[in-house]
Protein backbone atom coordinates (compact mmCIF):
# COMPACT_ATOMS: atom_id res chain seq x y z
CA UNK A 1 0.00 0.00 0.00
CA UNK A 2 2.79 1.83 0.85
CA UNK A 3 4.10 1.51 -2.12
CA UNK A 4 1.85 2.77 -4.20
CA UNK A 5 0.92 5.68 -2.43
CA UNK A 6 4.46 6.78 -3.40
CA UNK A 7 3.78 6.37 -6.97
CA UNK A 8 0.41 7.88 -7.22
CA UNK A 9 2.41 10.96 -5.21
CA UNK A 10 5.40 11.00 -7.92
CA UNK A 11 3.04 9.88 -11.29
CA UNK A 12 0.48 11.49 -9.75
CA UNK A 13 0.90 14.67 -11.01
CA UNK A 14 2.23 14.23 -14.25
CA UNK A 15 -0.95 12.07 -14.68
CA UNK A 16 -2.47 15.22 -13.94
CA UNK A 17 -1.20 17.51 -16.21
CA UNK A 18 -1.55 15.04 -19.10
CA UNK A 19 -5.17 14.82 -18.54
CA UNK A 20 -6.07 18.31 -18.04
CA UNK A 21 -3.84 19.28 -21.33
CA UNK A 22 -5.22 16.56 -23.29
CA UNK A 23 -8.48 17.54 -22.63
CA UNK A 24 -7.12 21.33 -23.29
CA UNK A 25 -5.79 20.44 -26.95
CA UNK A 26 -8.59 17.92 -27.72
CA UNK A 27 -11.14 20.75 -27.52
CA UNK A 28 -9.18 22.73 -29.58
CA UNK A 29 -8.83 19.79 -32.39
CA UNK A 30 -12.71 19.04 -32.40
CA UNK A 31 -13.60 23.19 -32.54
CA UNK A 32 -11.08 23.43 -35.52
CA UNK A 33 -12.36 19.95 -37.20
CA UNK A 34 -16.11 21.48 -36.19
CA UNK A 35 -15.31 24.91 -38.36
CA UNK A 36 -13.80 23.37 -41.64
CA UNK A 37 -17.11 21.23 -42.21
CA UNK A 38 -16.75 18.22 -40.31
CA UNK A 39 -19.47 17.76 -37.57
CA UNK A 40 -20.90 15.19 -35.11
CA UNK A 41 -19.45 12.56 -34.32
CA UNK A 42 -16.56 12.69 -37.11
CA UNK A 43 -15.18 16.30 -34.82
CA UNK A 44 -14.48 13.73 -31.79
CA UNK A 45 -12.75 10.91 -34.20
CA UNK A 46 -10.35 13.50 -35.58
CA UNK A 47 -9.59 14.91 -32.36
CA UNK A 48 -9.24 11.34 -30.77
CA UNK A 49 -7.16 10.21 -33.88
CA UNK A 50 -4.70 13.41 -33.48
CA UNK A 51 -3.81 13.13 -30.01
CA UNK A 52 -3.81 9.33 -29.93
CA UNK A 53 -1.31 8.71 -32.47
CA UNK A 54 1.22 11.32 -30.58
CA UNK A 55 0.48 8.47 -27.89
CA UNK A 56 1.02 5.54 -30.16
CA UNK A 57 4.07 6.74 -31.82
CA UNK A 58 5.73 7.79 -28.08
CA UNK A 59 4.72 4.13 -27.00
CA UNK A 60 6.27 2.64 -30.03
CA UNK A 61 9.54 4.61 -30.17
CA UNK A 62 10.17 3.61 -26.69
CA UNK A 63 9.64 -0.18 -27.87
CA UNK A 64 11.43 0.05 -30.41
CA UNK A 65 14.11 1.19 -27.71
CA UNK A 66 14.13 -1.81 -25.73
CA UNK A 67 13.93 -4.51 -28.23
CA UNK A 68 17.02 -3.24 -29.74
CA UNK A 69 15.35 -2.70 -33.32
CA UNK A 70 17.53 -0.63 -35.95
CA UNK A 71 16.15 1.62 -37.93
CA UNK A 72 16.09 2.07 -41.86
CA UNK A 73 17.40 5.58 -42.94
CA UNK A 74 17.93 8.35 -40.62
CA UNK A 75 14.59 8.36 -39.01
CA UNK A 76 12.78 5.66 -38.03
CA UNK A 77 9.04 5.55 -38.80
CA UNK A 78 7.40 5.90 -35.67
CA UNK A 79 9.70 9.50 -35.04
CA UNK A 80 8.10 10.37 -38.68
CA UNK A 81 4.40 9.66 -37.04
CA UNK A 82 5.24 11.21 -34.33
CA UNK A 83 5.93 15.02 -35.35
CA UNK A 84 3.11 14.36 -37.85
CA UNK A 85 0.76 14.31 -35.21
CA UNK A 86 2.93 16.92 -33.50
CA UNK A 87 2.18 19.07 -36.64
CA UNK A 88 -1.05 18.37 -36.77
CA UNK A 89 -2.04 18.77 -33.09
CA UNK A 90 -0.02 21.81 -32.81
CA UNK A 91 -1.58 23.74 -35.90
CA UNK A 92 -5.08 22.51 -34.76
CA UNK A 93 -4.58 24.78 -31.71
CA UNK A 94 -2.87 27.65 -32.97
CA UNK A 95 -6.03 27.60 -35.48
CA UNK A 96 -7.72 28.88 -32.20
CA UNK A 97 -5.80 31.11 -31.46
CA UNK A 98 -6.35 34.92 -31.59
CA UNK A 99 -4.18 36.93 -34.07
CA UNK A 100 -1.20 38.23 -31.68
CA UNK A 101 1.81 36.57 -29.71
CA UNK A 102 0.53 35.67 -26.51
CA UNK A 103 -2.67 34.43 -28.50
CA UNK A 104 -0.77 31.99 -29.75
CA UNK A 105 1.50 31.12 -27.15
CA UNK A 106 -1.93 30.33 -25.12
CA UNK A 107 -3.86 28.39 -27.77
CA UNK A 108 -0.39 26.29 -28.32
CA UNK A 109 0.01 25.61 -24.41
CA UNK A 110 -2.48 22.73 -23.95
CA UNK A 111 -0.85 20.92 -27.01
CA UNK A 112 2.67 21.37 -25.55
CA UNK A 113 1.92 20.40 -22.66
CA UNK A 114 -0.03 17.39 -23.20
CA UNK A 115 3.36 16.35 -25.28
CA UNK A 116 5.44 17.61 -22.58
CA UNK A 117 3.42 14.90 -20.06
CA UNK A 118 3.68 11.93 -22.72
CA UNK A 119 7.18 12.20 -23.07
CA UNK A 120 7.90 12.23 -19.08
CA UNK A 121 5.79 8.87 -18.97
CA UNK A 122 7.44 7.27 -21.67
CA UNK A 123 10.65 8.20 -20.30
CA UNK A 124 9.85 6.68 -16.91
CA UNK A 125 8.28 4.01 -18.30
CA UNK A 126 11.84 2.91 -20.44
CA UNK A 127 13.97 2.72 -16.85
CA UNK A 128 15.40 -0.03 -16.81
CA UNK A 129 16.15 -2.03 -12.96
CA UNK A 130 19.70 -2.51 -12.39
CA UNK A 131 20.91 -5.54 -12.77
CA UNK A 132 21.01 -7.65 -9.06
CA UNK A 133 24.48 -7.92 -7.32
CA UNK A 134 25.37 -11.51 -7.21
CA UNK A 135 24.88 -12.96 -3.80
CA UNK A 136 28.40 -14.81 -2.03
CA UNK A 137 27.19 -18.22 -3.54
CA UNK A 138 27.05 -16.80 -7.03
CA UNK A 139 30.57 -15.04 -6.84
CA UNK A 140 31.95 -18.40 -5.84
CA UNK A 141 30.37 -20.21 -8.43
CA UNK A 142 31.13 -17.28 -11.18
CA UNK A 143 34.79 -17.74 -9.55
CA UNK A 144 35.05 -21.58 -10.08
CA UNK A 145 33.52 -21.35 -13.58
CA UNK A 146 36.23 -18.73 -14.23
CA UNK A 147 38.80 -21.22 -13.10
CA UNK A 148 37.51 -24.01 -15.21
CA UNK A 149 37.41 -21.86 -18.29
CA UNK A 150 40.48 -24.26 -20.16
CA UNK A 151 38.36 -27.47 -19.96
CA UNK A 152 35.65 -25.26 -21.52
CA UNK A 153 38.26 -24.45 -24.53
CA UNK A 154 38.67 -28.61 -24.43
CA UNK A 155 34.99 -29.49 -25.14
CA UNK A 156 33.36 -30.18 -21.73
CA UNK A 157 30.52 -28.05 -19.95
CA UNK A 158 31.83 -24.74 -20.43
CA UNK A 159 30.65 -21.98 -18.09
CA UNK A 160 28.34 -22.82 -15.13
CA UNK A 161 24.68 -21.95 -15.66
CA UNK A 162 24.93 -19.66 -12.41
CA UNK A 163 27.10 -17.14 -14.75
CA UNK A 164 25.65 -17.56 -17.70
CA UNK A 165 22.35 -16.28 -15.85
CA UNK A 166 24.06 -13.67 -14.52
CA UNK A 167 25.54 -12.81 -18.17
CA UNK A 168 22.18 -12.85 -19.30
CA UNK A 169 21.05 -10.09 -17.01
CA UNK A 170 24.22 -7.99 -18.18
CA UNK A 171 23.02 -8.58 -21.71
CA UNK A 172 19.54 -7.72 -20.95
CA UNK A 173 20.28 -4.21 -19.75
CA UNK A 174 23.07 -3.29 -22.11
CA UNK A 175 19.99 -3.91 -24.51
CA UNK A 176 17.45 -1.72 -22.79
CA UNK A 177 19.81 1.03 -22.23
CA UNK A 178 21.98 0.95 -25.59
CA UNK A 179 19.41 -0.49 -28.04
CA UNK A 180 22.34 -3.04 -29.49
CA UNK A 181 23.16 -6.30 -28.27
CA UNK A 182 26.47 -6.19 -25.78
CA UNK A 183 29.60 -7.25 -27.33
CA UNK A 184 32.30 -9.88 -26.23
CA UNK A 185 34.73 -6.73 -24.59
CA UNK A 186 31.44 -4.69 -23.11
CA UNK A 187 30.42 -8.02 -21.55
CA UNK A 188 33.82 -8.89 -20.41
CA UNK A 189 34.53 -5.26 -18.50
CA UNK A 190 31.35 -5.72 -16.80
CA UNK A 191 32.29 -9.31 -15.50
CA UNK A 192 35.66 -8.75 -14.69
CA UNK A 193 36.28 -11.89 -16.90
CA UNK A 194 39.31 -12.79 -19.85
CA UNK A 195 37.80 -12.65 -23.51
CA UNK A 196 37.62 -16.21 -24.21
CA UNK A 197 35.44 -16.54 -20.93
CA UNK A 198 33.50 -13.42 -22.41
CA UNK A 199 33.16 -15.03 -26.04
CA UNK A 200 32.33 -18.49 -24.44
CA UNK A 201 29.54 -16.57 -22.89
CA UNK A 202 27.93 -15.20 -25.56
CA UNK A 203 27.80 -18.17 -27.87
CA UNK A 204 26.15 -20.28 -25.01
CA UNK A 205 23.77 -17.74 -24.65
CA UNK A 206 23.33 -17.10 -28.22
CA UNK A 207 23.19 -21.17 -28.55
CA UNK A 208 20.36 -21.10 -25.81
Amino acid sequence: MRRHGLWLLDTGPVLVLAAIAGAGSFTHIRDTAVEHGQTGWMSWAIAICVDLTCVMAARERQRDKKTGRARRGPVSWPVLVLAGGVVLSLAANLQQADPSVWGWITAATPAGAFLIAVSMLERRASVTPPVPIPTEVEAVEMERSMSTEPAAQDGSAGPSQVLVDYAHRVAVEHQAAHGKPITSDALRARLGVSNQLASDLLRTMRAA
